[in-house]
Parts: structure tokens; C-alpha cells; sequence
């Protein structure tokens, strides 16, 4: 059983402290989820209402991952008070360490994120820049993953993190399981724009949504610009900037993206050689797949078949 622990700090944002409860919680078979705050006192939220936790900060002590939600950063961006430093210095070294929107101006604040890539809220990115200049901050994305440390932008954003969190351990067929159980898009990638202009676009204004479906259906095909644009019976410029305005990213970046991630399915479920998953999902070659999803997920496909997969007296095969 892997263990999460919550830090609920003072100001804390009850719907990013709930997150996690929400998506490791829906698999209680996987992972124990339970909640502490700094001192074992009540803690004060962003809200008109305090919460009672039944732990306190020696639970950190035991955490295999522990997450630190969105919450008010006022004592975050002056330095650590006393009482969470001290509750932070519980983690164990090589705990899985996870923050939430402005949770990363604590873990920042606490010289965690010195020399890493992370996220938080976009429209904090200023601030956090003038606070902590030794942090390499990406304030485009969703989400970052540095292998023990992550952290995510604002309210949603977290959602997308514990998925991947739980596809990174138990695989996209759990993932999209859990997503299923909160009513939630199986997958956005991490790289993917936080803040878009049009996010919903004008009823009156035809949508790219009914093509996106269809593509999906046709990844197998090379779904060319043309062939895209022809469908949703737009011409090519006006699809590209309606894709961008909806999606947050190009047709052509969105379409690799679907690609890899049934392809990590296929690899989790089925015993299909490289070469077959490249030509379901739409790669022209097996190295074409091998390059994408190298540069997608950071591993080789049958590297992350290995990982997902036991098949006894099997031996995978490029």
C-alpha cells in the first residue's frame, strides 16, 4: 500500500485539498491517503470554514508521497515560518514529492525546487520569478514531472497531475479508470498550455470538437492538415487557429500526443510488436514511434512495456 500524506497548510484551497483524496482515493486497494497539517491543529482555508485533520506533521514521517495543496502564500514567498519548516524536514529522503498550484511556493521556499524545472499558477509566474530566481520555472505548462518532485498549475491542472502520477504507477489502463470514476479527461499532457484565450468558443462559431472525435476513431489514417480541415469544413488556416483557440495547441502536436498515449495502452495491453502498435496508431515506422515516445515519456516503448507488464518465460521483441 503506498502511503499519501496531505499537508494542509494555513489558507489552504479546500478543492486542490481534496484532489488527491479524489483520484488515489479511487483506489483504496493501491493507495492510502490521509491528511496532516503542521502543527495537529485545525487549519484555517481560503473559504469561510476551518478544517479539523486527524493527523499531525510526524505522519510526513511516513509518507511515500507527499503532497502539498494550493494555499495562501503570503508566509510563502517571505520564507518558511518555523512550524512548517519543521513539519517539511519530517519528509524522508527520496519521498515522492508533489505540490499543487501555489503549493510550489512553499516547496520553493523551502529550497526543494533549487535547480529543477516546476509550474505553478500563470498568473503567478511573476512573483514566483522575483522570489525564487534559482528555480527554473516553466509557467506555460500544466504540469511538470522531475522525477521525485512535480508540481502543477492551478485548480484542474492538479487533477491532471495525480493521474499521471497514478499512470506513471499502475499504467494508462488504471488511469483511465480513475478518470472514468471522476468524471474527467483521461489524459492531457503535461506540456500543454494552461492558459488559452478561447477555451469555449461562441455557440454560433462552428467547433472543432465533432473532428477531434473523428480523428480519434482514425489515428491509424496520416490525417493530413487538409484532410482535418476538410472535415470540419473550415479551410486550413481557420482550422489551425480554431484548433489552437480550443485545444491550447496545434492539430499537429494534439494529434502526436493521442498517438503516444494509445500507444502506451497497447503496449500495457496487448502483445503487439512495435512495428503493429506504429501502424495502429498512425506512425509511419516503428522508429518514428520509438523517437515520439522517447521524447514523450522518457523511456523506449519496450523499456515501457517492461515496466507495466509481467509475462512470464515471455521475451518482448522490437
Amino acid at each position: 500500500m503506498h502511503r499519501v500524506v496531505v499537508l494542509a497548510l494555513d489558507g489552504v484551497y479546500p478543492f486542490e485539498l481534496g484532489t488527491p483524496q479524489r483520484v488515489f482515493g479511487s483506489l483504496d486497494d493501491r493507495y492510502e491517503v490521509l491528511t496532516c497539517s503542521a502543527d495537529g491543529l485545525p487549519v484555517r482555508t481560503c473559504a469561510d470554514f476551518r478544517i479539523t485533520v486527524e493527523h499531525g506533521p510526524e505522519l510526513l514521517a511516513t509518507a511515500d508521497t507527499v503532497v502539498v495543496p494550493a494555499c495562501d502564500i503570503s508566509e510563502s514567498v517571505t520564507g518558511l515560518g518555523e512550524v512548517t519548516g519543521d513539519a517539511l524536514a519530517r519528509i524522508r529522503p527520496g519521498t515522492r514529492i508533489v505540490s499543487i498550484c501555489t503549493g510550489a511556493f512553499v516547496l520553493a521556499a523551502a529550497g526543494l525546487l533549487d535547480g529543477r524545472p516546476a509550474t505553478t499558477h500563470w498568473r503567478l509566474a511573476e512573483s514566483f520569478r522575483l522570489h525564487f530566481p534559482q528555480v527554473r520555472l516553466d509557467p506555460d505548462v500544466l504540469f511538470v514531472d522531475d522525477g521525485d518532485v512535480l508540481t502543477s498549475a492551478g485548480a484542474a491542472s492538479g487533477v491532471d497531475l495525480c493521474l499521471h502520477i497514478v499512470r506513471a504507477d499502475h499504467g494508462s489502463a488504471v488511469a483511465n479508470h480513475v478518470a472514468r470514476r471522476c468524471v474527467v479527461p483521461p489524459w492531457r499532457e503535461g506540456g500543454q498550455a494552461q492558459y488559452i484565450d478561447q477555451p469555449v468558443p461562441d455557440p454560433a462559431v462552428a467547433s472543432t470538437a465533432a473532428t477531434r472525435h473523428w480523428a480519434l476513431e482514425h489515428l491509424e489514417l496520416p490525417l493530413t492538415m487538409a484532410e482535418l480541415a476538410a472535415h470540419a469544413r473550415m479551410s486550413q488556416r481557420t482550422f489551425a487557429r480554431r484548433f489552437v483557440d480550443e485545444v491550447g495547441m496545434s492539430p499537429g502536436r494534439w494529434l502526436t500526443q493521442q498517438r503516444v498515449a494509445r500507444a502506451r495502452h497497447l503496449l500495457e495491453a496487448s502483445d503487439l510488436s512495435v512495428e503493429q502498435i506504429a501502424s495502429r496508431v498512425g506512425f509511419a515506422t516503428g522508429t518514428s514511434l520509438r523517437q515520439h515516445f522517447q521524447v514523450a515519456v522518457g523511456v523506449a516503448p519496450l523499456a515501457y512495456r517492461r515496466t507495466f507488464r509481467v509475462a512470464d518465460g515471455e521475451r518482448a521483441t522490437a
